[in-house]
C-alpha cells in the first residue's frame, strides 16, 4: 500500500515520533493504509517532494486493496531495514516507523471520521545529495510539498532561521535536538 497523507507531522525528536491522520474512504470505511498499520504494527513515511508531485497525486486515487500503488504511480520499492513495508526509493527522506497508537476521532458524514496514527521512528534514511556540509538537511534541494486545503498545495522554496531570544541554553539545545 502506498498513499499520500497531507495531515502529517513530526511530534517529538527524543525518541522521534510522527503522526498522520486518515479520513475514511468514500464508502465510510477505514482506508487501506490504516487497516495495514493495524494488521502489521508498522508503516513507512517517504517525503513528498516537488519532483514527485504527479506520482504522489496518482497514489491518492481510491483503488481496491489488491492494486499496487507503486506500480500504478511507477515508483520504485525500496526495501526497509527494520520494518516490512517498502519505502519510495525516489524520495530523498524516508522514515521506518512502528505503531505506537491509533486514535479514532469521530466526524460528520461518510468521510468525516479520522484515524490518527502515531508511530515511533526506528530508522531514518536521508539521501547524501540533500545533506549540507554542516550536516543539516538542505531543504531547498528537497523541495517538500504540503497540502493547503481543497486541491491546493505549496512547495518549500525558501527558509530562514530564527533563534529564540535570551540566554536559555537548555531551551536552545532542545530546539536543536540536543540532550
Amino acid at each position: 500500500n502506498l498513499a499520500p497523507f497531507s495531515q502529517f507531522q513530526l511530534l517529538n525528536f527524543d525518541p522521534p515520533y510522527v503522526m498522520f491522520s486518515a479520513n475514511q474512504n468514500t464508502k465510510g470505511q477505514k482506508k487501506d493504509t490504516v487497516v495495514n498499520v493495524e494488521r502489521t504494527g508498522e508503516f513507512g513515511y517517504s517525503m513528498a517532494t516537488w519532483d514527485l508531485r504527479e506520482k504522489v497525486n496518482i497514489t491518492a486515487m481510491e483503488v481496491p486493496p489488491e492494486i499496487d500503488e507503486f506500480e500504478l504511480a511507477k515508483l520504485t520499492k525500496q526495501p526497509s531495514i527494520k520494518i516490512k513495508p517498502c519505502l519510495v526509493r525516489e524520495s530523498p527522506i524516508k522514515f521506518e516507523c512502528v505503531l505506537y497508537q491509533i486514535i479514532r476521532i469521530p466526524g460528520r458524514g461518510r468521510m468525516g471520521s479520522i484515524d490518527l496514527v502515531i508511530g515511533r521512528v526506528v530508522m531514518v534514511h536521508i539521501d547524501d545529495a540533500v545533506i549540507r556540509e554542516d550536516g543539516k538537511i538542505d531543504i531547498l534541494k528537497v523541495k517538500p510539498i504540503a497540502r493547503l486545503g481543497y486541491s491546493n498545495y505549496t512547495v518549500v522554496e525558501s527558509d530562514f532561521e530564527m533563534i529564540i531570544p535570551g540566554a536559555n541554553e537548555a531551551l536552545l539545545k532542545g530546539m536543536r535536538g540536543e540532550k
